[in-house]
């Protein structure tokens, strides 16, 4: 089953974020909870979390590069 990893709603006025970097790649396996990469939204820097284990199949999200909250970063395989 796929699972989209999605841009989190980070508060009440935050919009979108930013990818700053990261951490895995596609093909890595990861664990619920492994921090895959980090976002920066409204000057706060925020590590995203794998939210199930499996193996990363695509990483949609570029670093630098603004996205909308609920939009998909990333696709886990579990």
């Amino acid at each position: 089953m796929k699972v989209k990893i999605k841009v989190p709603r980070l508060g009440l006025t935050v919009e979108d974020a930013v990818v700053m970097e990261w951490h895995k790649k596609v093909g890595d396996a990861v664990e619920a909870g492994d921090v895959i990469g980090v976002i920066e939204a409204d000057k706060a820097t925020v590590e995203l979390e794998s939210p199930a284990s499996g193996t990363i199949t695509e990483i949609i999200g570029e670093v630098g590069e603004t996205y909308v909250v609920g939009e998909a970063l990333a696709v886990l395989e579990v």
